[in-house]
C-alpha cells in the first residue's frame, strides 16, 4: 500500500496520477475534505481508500486502536495547512509540526520511506544567497516557522536512522488541480482567472522585482518518484534553479490570450508585506549531485501547457473556496 497524505490537494493528487500511470493503484488517500470541492480532484484516479487526517494519525499513535492500515510501501506526506496569512500558532504547529513529527517517527519505526513536503517559504524574503543551510533559514511567518522547525527535527533524526526520510523544499508550484487553493493558487491560475472573467490582470505595486522560482507540478512529482525509486534522504530545493518576476509571468499569461491589456497594479497589503517572499531561487547543486538529471520544464512551455489545460477543463466553473 502507498499512502499519500494531502491526496485530495493540488500536489498530492497529482503525485497519485503519476503512480496510477505506473501501474500503482492499492492508493491510500489520507485528507481534509471540510473543503469540499476537493474532491473533484480525485474524480480521475484510482485510490484503494479514502480516511480521514485525524482517524488515519490516531490509528498510526494509538496501537491500541485496531488498524488495517499494513504493508505500506511508502508515505507520501503532502498533507499541511500552506496558508501564509494562517496566524493560528497553536493550530499551525498541531497540524504541520506535530502530525509531521508522529507519522514520521510510525514511518522510522515501521522501517517505511517517509517523503515529506517541506518549503522554500523557511528560507524568508529573499533566498539569493542558499546553500541549504539552517544559518540562512529565516521563516517570516508561521507557516514557514511550522515547515522550519520540522526540517530540524529531521536534520537530527537523519543520521540515527537508517530507513528513507527525504524532505523536498518546494518553491512556486503551479499547474493543473490548485482551483481549490483560491488565493493560495498560483499567481498564472490567479491571472487566468481574473483575463477570463474579463477584470485587468492584477499584481502588485513593484512587481518588476518581485521575482520567484517556478516550477510545475510535473517536475515536482517527478523529483518525488525519483528520490522514492533512489531511495534517497536529506533535504533538497525543489525549484528549476531560475527566476522569474510576476511580470514577466503576467506577459507569459497575456500573450497566451493574444490580449494588449494594460496590468493594474496595486499597494501590497499592509498584512502581508513583512511576510512576503521577494526574490526566491532554489539551489539546485544538491539535487543534480544526487543524480537527478532530468531537464526542468521550461517556464514559458509550462506555463502555456497549464493555460491550454485550464481553458480546456473549463476550470471557471470550479467553485473556489
Amino acid at each position: 500500500m502507498i499512502i499519500v497524505t494531502g491526496g485530495a490537494g493540488f500536489i498530492g493528487c497529482n503525485i497519485i496520477k503519476a503512480l496510477n500511470n505506473i501501474s500503482h493503484k492499492n492508493i491510500l488517500v489520507v485528507d481534509n475534505l471540510k473543503n469540499g470541492i476537493k474532491y473533484k480532484n480525485l474524480t480521475n484516479v484510482y485510490i484503494s481508500d479514502y480516511m480521514d487526517k485525524s482517524r488515519f494519525i490516531k490509528n498510526i499513535v494509538d496501537s491500541s486502536v485496531g488498524s488495517y492500515i499494513k504493508n505500506i510501501d511508502v508515505v507520501f506526506h503532502e498533507g499541511a495547512c500552506s496558508s501564509t496569512t494562517e496566524w493560528d500558532g497553536k493550530y499551525m504547529m498541531e497540524n504541520n509540526y506535530q502530525y509531521s513529527k508522529d507519522l514520521l517517527l510510525y514511518c522510522i519505526k515501521k522501517n517505511i520511506p517517509f517523503i515529506y513536503a517541506s518549503s522554500a517559504s523557511v528560507y524568508g524574503r529573499d533566498t539569493s544567497i542558499l546553500v541549504n543551510s539552517q544559518k540562512y533559514e529565516r521563516p517570516i511567518n508561521m507557516y514557514s516557522y511550522s515547515k522550519f522547525l520540522f526540517d530540524q527535527y529531521v536534520r537530527a533524526m537523519l543520521p540515527k536512522v537508517t530507513s528513507q526520510v527525504c524532505g523536498l523544499r518546494y518553491f512556486n508550484v503551479y499547474g493543473p488541480y490548485e482551483a481549490h487553493k483560491g488565493s493560495m493558487a498560483s499567481i498564472i491560475f490567479q491571472l487566468y482567472r481574473q483575463i477570463k472573467s474579463k477584470k485587468h490582470p492584477t499584481l502588485f505595486v513593484g512587481s518588476k522585482e518581485l521575482k520567484r522560482d517556478f516550477i510545475h507540478v510535473e517536475d515536482i512529482v517527478d523529483i518525488n518518484l525519483w528520490v522514492w525509486s533512489n531511495n534517497m534522504s536529506g533535504i533538497f530545493d525543489c525549484g528549476i534553479g531560475k527566476t522569474a518576476s510576476f511580470e514577466i509571468i503576467a506577459n507569459i499569461v497575456l500573450s497566451f490570450f493574444h490580449k494588449n491589456i494594460a496590468i493594474k497594479y496595486i499597494s501590497m497589503p499592509n498584512k502581508i508585506r513583512d511576510h512576503y517572499q521577494v526574490f526566491t531561487q532554489a539551489n539546485i547543486y544538491q539535487l543534480r549531485e544526487a543524480g537527478y538529471n532530468k531537464k526542468f520544464i521550461d517556464i514559458n512551455k509550462g506555463i502555456y501547457r497549464y493555460l491550454k489545460w485550464l481553458s480546456y477543463n473549463d476550470v471557471d466553473r470550479c467553485c473556489m473556496k
